[in-house]
């Protein structure tokens, strides 16, 4: 891929990000999905719109890019954001198998403009017990049912 066609590709996440903020869908976040050298998604921030703190930008469009392939596996294609992504993003970037990722914005400049996801990267890093947010396992041995039994499916699809 040439230079000018990345910035092609960061230019409408750009766009991406101005218009949805425009229209009042959420933040000023944007994010388009390439495969062979053509977008085959597109999302911007629709946190508020949609009352949905999991409808971040790059979610939006892995969302409609597995839904246009069929697949929840987008190896073989890229994404391009206008802000490097947040923790949950980054999760949802290795799991869906992307090949790379392209951003423009740094956490850093999120962070001067309130979207300050710092306190989770620190939070990941403590042991649950010292966490803002109170964990406790609960029915171990009851819930291990649903994992022997997905160990023993033969037809399971794995991912």
């Amino acid at each position: 891929m040439t230079q000018e066609q990345h910035n092609i590709f960061m230019k409408r996440a750009i766009a991406l990000s101005l218009q949805g903020m425009q229209d009042r869908d959420g933040g000023p976040f944007g994010a388009v999905i390439v495969k062979d050298g053509e977008i085959i998604a597109e999302g911007n921030n629709q946190v508020t719109s949609q009352n949905d703190p999991t409808m971040h930008a790059e979610v939006v469009a892995i969302r409609c890019a597995c839904e246009k392939l069929g697949t929840f596996d987008l190896t073989g294609c890229v994404l391009y954001t206008n802000c490097e992504p947040c923790p949950m993003c980054v999760g949802a970037v290795y799991w869906s198998h992307l090949d790379a990722v392209y951003y423009a914005n740094t956490k850093e400049d999120a962070a001067t403009i309130g979207f300050d996801d710092q306190f989770i990267y620190e939070e990941l890093a403590l042991d649950k017990a010292q966490r803002q947010l109170p964990m406790e396992q609960l029915l171990h041995d009851e819930a291990m049912e649903a994992f022997h039994a997905w160990e023993q499916k033969e037809d399971k699809i794995a991912y």
